[in-house]
């Protein structure tokens, strides 16, 4: 498998676990659909503002899930979407910085968390760092072809 085919299948695999992410809270609000941990881990106290940020939350998880989509649609056409998938790729390593905002390393560094903020801080990065090389490797491709 050369290197553009297994970039595109990774793109394609990274968007389909956000796409899954996505529909997980985007569909199951604050409880989730379960599918990342139980769905009865949150006792509502006032049922107005839970409903409220329930529906915040929704919307937060459509919008993952059009994230996802984005890397799945990138990794069929990554001339086309290369600078976007970068994009959102730094996007999503600002957005695990937010974690330490919780200013808890008993959270921040535990199981349930560690997973997805070493993706976040090190696995988009050097995603977005590839997509940037193969896009060198495409101009230095197409200068030889041409001369």
């Amino acid at each position: 498998m050369n290197k553009v085919k297994l970039l595109n299948l990774v793109v394609v695999i990274v968007g389909i676990a956000i796409v899954l992410l996505g529909l997980n809270v985007g569909l199951g609000g604050i409880k989730t659909l379960g599918w990342q941990s139980t769905r009865d881990f949150v006792a509502i106290t006032d049922a107005a503002v839970f409903h409220a940020q329930d529906s915040h939350i929704r919307f937060i998880g459509g919008v993952w899930f059009g994230v996802g989509a984005v890397f799945i649609i990138g990794g069929f056409a990554l001339r086309l979407f290369r600078s976007t998938l970068i994009i959102l790729s730094a996007m999503i390593a600002i957005a695990g910085l937010f974690r330490f905002s919780n200013m808890n390393p008993e959270v921040i560094f535990s199981v349930a968390i560690v997973p997805s903020l070493a993706f976040e801080l090190v696995g988009f990065p050097l995603l977005a760092w590839w997509l940037m090389a193969s896009h060198q490797r495409d101009i230095s491709t197409q200068t030889y072809e041409t001369s």
